[in-house]
This record gives C-alpha cells, structure tokens and sequence, in this order.
C-alpha cells in the first residue's frame, strides 16, 4: 500500500496567518502539522508517500522533509493547481499509485489513540474495496456521515445533512484498493466544480464494498481548520506530551519503532535538533535503543 498526503488548499479559515505560509506546515504545539499524517501512514507500514501541495507551498515541503530517507520512507511531491477535492488526489497521483492499493490522508488531521497501529495495519492487509474510520461527533450536519446497521453493515454516506441518520461523522482518513484511480478519473464535478470524496466513497458502497470501523471511547480526532480548533489541538499534544513523556507523531521515533532506521541513525537525526526540547527526546530515546553516538 501507498500513501497519499493531501495537504493543498488556502487555508482561508486561518487567515491571515495562512496568507503567506501553508496550514499543514504551521506548527501543531511541537512539531509542524503535516508530522501527523506523515506519522499515521508510516505507523500504517506505508513507506512510500505522496505529498500534494500547491505550486507556491511545494518548495517549503521539500525543504522540511527532503526524500523522506532520513525516516526510511520515500516521499514523492506533486502539484495541485486549484482545490479541485479530495478526489482529484488520485488523478494526479495516478502514476505514484500505480497497481497498489492507497491510503488518503487530510494534511490537517490529527488522530490518536491506543491501539492505532494495529488497527491500520490489519485493516490494510485485509482490504477489500474502501475502509472509512467513524468518529462520534455531536455536530453531524457538519461533515459526511455513515449510516450502520446493527450488524457493522455500512448502509448510507451523506455529505453534511441537515438530518443526520447518524452521529458517525467520516473522518480524513481512507483507505483504497487500486479501484480508486480509474473511479476518481470517472466522476463528474459536483455543483461546487469539484471532485468529491463522497462520490468515490458512494461507488464503493453501491457495490457493496465499503466498511465503516468506528474508532472506541477514549480515540481522539481533531481537525485543525479554525483558529480555535488549531489552538485546541496545540494544547491536547502538550497535555498529552508533558502528562506521558512521550512525544505525539515524532517522525524520527516512529522510524526507530516501526524498524525503518536504526539506533544510531535516529540519534544522528536527534544531534541536529540538539537546541531544542524536540532534538533532546529523539537522542534520549535513540540512546535507550542502544544508540553508541
């Protein structure tokens, strides 16, 4: 499977401080936003990325991450020229995508919870169709919302309706089989002029091959769209981070853990960091998983 970051658009609900820089490289309390999708597909075991990003925020990408080498993974960029939607992401990342299946990621999502890892990586070795992930929500006529039965069967998908059947809002998290490519080449743009998610998923779900996995009590998922909800995100990573002492969506950790570098690569990436709080932790962990430097 390959991933797909999807982290373009103006970012006007933040402006003005999105008028000269990217919303997905503004910082989430410790580290730069896109860290946190970035971090979710590589805890998924997807090593090879696509980031896309608009003409103008594209160099400042590259110029954070580079190849994505130093974590192990492989990342890739690619350009979209206008917000055309979520689905044109597959259009344009045709080629990247190639014969895998594909993770789609929100560039402003932030997900954690106990047990993520693993429920990413079984939901991505047994796909078959679409995954959608579920999260409670008490504003459902704000976002796509999934219907499920009883039995776990995902009945409907509606774009923020104005009766909700459910309070399951469909987070910025998908996953794909290869299907998904020729399926976004093949929609129409809605009334808006764009290519909508919710088209690709209702594809699935007409031929009875879309699942809906409802993330459990105590999961959080945050957007970070507004002013408000940035700053809200900001503060549930330091709480989080200062309660446990561990560090949300270090990319330099999750390429130690999930074996992509070793100890003494991870510390070489901690000493250039070695003025900041940040640079510190990745040493420290790097040195208790047996690093010499």
């Amino acid at each position: 499977m390959k991933g797909i970051v999807l982290a373009g658009g103006s970012g006007t609900r933040l402006h003005p401080i999105t008028q000269a820089v990217s919303k997905q490289l503004l910082p989430v309390y410790d580290k730069p936003m896109i860290y946190y999708p970035i971090s979710v597909l590589m805890l998924a075991g997807i090593r090879e990325i696509l980031i896309i990003s608009t003409p103008s925020d594209l160099p400042n990408f590259q110029r954070l991450l580079g190849d994505g080498s130093q974590f192990g993974i492989e990342l890739s960029y690619a350009e979209q020229a206008a917000p055309n939607g979520l689905a044109e992401a597959f259009v344009i990342g045709a080629d990247f995508v190639a014969g895998d299946d594909v993770a789609l990621i929100l560039g402003d999502n932030i997900f954690y919870g106990q047990g993520f890892s693993r429920t990413l990586q079984a939901e991505a070795a047994g796909l078959d169709g679409c995954v959608l992930f579920g999260y409670p929500v008490k504003d459902p006529q704000r976002y796509g919302v999934g219907e499920i039965a009883p039995d776990g069967t995902l009945l409907s998908i509606e774009e923020k309706p104005t009766v909700p059947r459910s309070n399951k809002a469909i987070t910025g998290l998908y996953l794909y089989d290869n299907q998904v490519v020729d399926i976004a080449r093949g929609l129409a743009p809605s009334a808006r002029g764009e290519l909508e998610i919710t088209d690709v998923n209702l594809t699935y779900l007409r031929e009875g091959r879309a699942r809906l996995v409802e993330f459990s009590r105590g999961f959080a998922w945050l957007d970070t769209g507004t002013h408000d909800s940035l700053l809200e995100a900001g503060q549930f990573v330091q709480v989080l981070e200062h309660r446990t002492g561990v560090r949300i969506a270090c990319l330099e950790e999750v390429a130690l853990r999930m074996g992509y570098i070793d100890a003494d690569e991870c510390h070489r990436l901690g000493a250039k960091l070695a003025k900041s709080g940040y640079g510190d932790y990745v040493m420290d962990i790097a040195k208790a998983a047996g690093a010499t430097g």
